[in-house]
């Protein structure tokens, strides 16, 4: 992944930890990486349209876990984009 893309991604996370997942939604649905389909399923879970989430957490290999919050999981994404 290149440092843009990762920069952009970051600001996507920082924007829904801010509770502003519209401007986090802007952000990633034209990039085309697990980790933006990632964000994006998080951010349509807060949303409360968690069919879609369920769509975007397939299309990355992932599940969702209602026993995480949407803030502890945007931080595993932060996490991982910044190791």
């Amino acid at each position: 992944m290149s440092e843009s893309v990762k920069t952009q991604l970051l600001g996507a996370v920082d924007r829904a930890l801010e509770g502003d997942w519209e401007a986090a939604h802007r952000i990633v649905q034209d990039i085309d990486d697990d980790v933006a389909a990632w964000i994006h399923a998080v951010v349509h879970r807060m949303e409360g349209d968690v069919s879609n989430a369920l769509y975007w957490y397939r299309h990355c290999g992932r599940r969702l876990r209602e026993d995480v919050s949407t803030a502890a999981e945007l931080q595993e994404i932060k996490a991982a984009l910044l190791g």
